[in-house]
């Protein structure tokens, strides 16, 4: 084991960060030929040779058949990566949800729990989670636990800030300023508990396995109680002094001119308050109509409902010159925009941003909607045992860990 990131000078490092660049070329590609893949990680085919049969003899990937396209010569083998390579486990803290995913090598959800609620005491969400993951793990045999990379948690950081914007109760949440929940976590389970800014952990599960297989480089944007985003730079999340880099939501922007508003103390208000779930159900009761969950919620929308129009508008007018501006900054190529609710929401704001960010970049709908969280935790150990570019993540509860081999 190593805490190494893959990355140096001596061979051993050098072995390794090639046989990440494989691993990410076979994400991008498979299943691919040991040729195809020599030119899309850039490497030899001599060196590419000796990887592949390393990275099957540890069961990260295997071969799938042979290709028949008409080609000269005897069919290549090709290769893709082991669904059973690795396991992570990911749980995704909101204001309002409580998400649980197992995940396996290919990006697949093998199980789920979710719970829709507004957040309960830290105690009571450990047991809550501790109990969803000892499930998981029981659908594990005893060598596919071997396998399990570990634990990621993707929570706001600050899960106690800026309650009157979103309408949520203060005393709910003032234990969570005062609780190292992954650190918790990881000593309740004696498993390596992996935490992030929960914009972070799905940009990161975009990198992984969405849009990142061709694109390096993105601004991502999740809707949920309320907007968080992640910076997608040259394969790996920009993260900042704090953590936060990429919070889009604390951006200021003048007041809403919705009746159903807080007004802000001063001039100016933040992004958040305008351009978030709990904004829209904030109008939709002013207007009389009840959207108490995820399912109400998309109710309203696929009604289509005068209020969400309304909403839709305030949202984009507040969301657009944000955006722009940040695109102004980080000059990158594509936005990514996902939310943790759909019923034709997503596609309505992605159509009217499109009007507005055509002439600095192209917009693109997320690839994991309200799993988003939960995958991009889920997606933590394994982006950084197995990307050739992952830095070290903000914060381990157990102890750092890599796994042997490949990761």
């Amino acid at each position: 084991m190593t805490s190494q990131s893959g990355r140096g000078s001596n061979s051993a490092n050098v072995r390794r960060y090639n046989e990440r660049l494989l691993l990410q070329a076979l994400r991008r590609t498979e299943p691919a030929s040991k040729t195809d893949i020599a030119r899309h990680a850039n490497l030899t085919s001599t060196a590419v040779g000796g990887i592949v049969e390393s990275l099957v003899e540890a069961g990260l990937i295997e071969y799938s058949g042979r290709r028949l396209d008409g080609q000269r010569g005897q069919p290549a083998s090709l290769i893709r990566l082991d669904p059973r390579g690795a396991f992570g486990i990911g749980v995704w803290l909101d204001c309002t949800s409580i998400e649980t995913v197992l995940v396996n090598f290919a990006g697949d959800v093998l199980a789920r729990s979710a719970l829709d609620a507004v957040l309960p005491h830290p105690s009571d969400v450990l047991e809550i989670v501790r109990r969803d993951i000892e499930s998981m793990l029981g659908l594990l045999s005893a060598a596919e636990r071997e396998r399990l990379t570990g634990v990621g948690i993707a929570q706001p950081f600050n899960l106690g800030s800026w309650l009157r914007e979103l309408g949520l109760p203060a005393d709910t949440f003032r234990a969570w300023e005062q609780t190292d929940f992954a650190d918790e976590l990881g000593r309740a389970l004696s498993l390596h508990v992996f935490s992030e800014n929960d914009g972070n952990a799905a940009a990161t599960a975009e990198l992984f396995y969405g849009h990142g297989r061709r694109c390096d480089d993105f601004i991502y944007l999740f809707l949920g109680s309320a907007i968080g985003g992640g910076i997608a730079i040259d394969g790996d999340c920009l993260r900042g002094a704090s953590g936060n880099a990429g919070d889009i939501g604390v951006i200021p922007v003048p007041p809403s001119r919705l009746p159903s508003a807080p007004q802000p103390n001063g001039q100016w208000d933040i992004l958040l308050s305008r351009a978030s779930l709990n904004a829209l159900v904030r109008h939709l009761s002013y207007s009389g109509a009840a959207a108490d969950n995820r399912v109400d919620l998309q109710a309203c929308i696929e009604r289509r409902l005068p209020a969400v129009d309304e909403w839709i508008d305030d949202c984009i007018e507040a969301l657009a010159p944000a955006l722009r501006a940040t695109l102004c900054v980080l000059d990158v190529p594509m936005v990514v925009i996902d939310s943790d609710i759909d019923g034709g929401l997503l596609d309505a704001l992605v159509e009217r941003l499109a009007a507005t960010l055509a002439a600095n970049a192209p917009e693109a709908r997320g690839t994991f909607g309200p799993d988003a969280g939960a995958i991009g935790a889920a997606t933590l150990p394994m982006f950084f045992n197995f990307s050739p570019r992952a830095g070290s993540p903000r914060r381990v509860g157990v102890k750092t860990q890599e796994v042997n081999h490949a990761a």
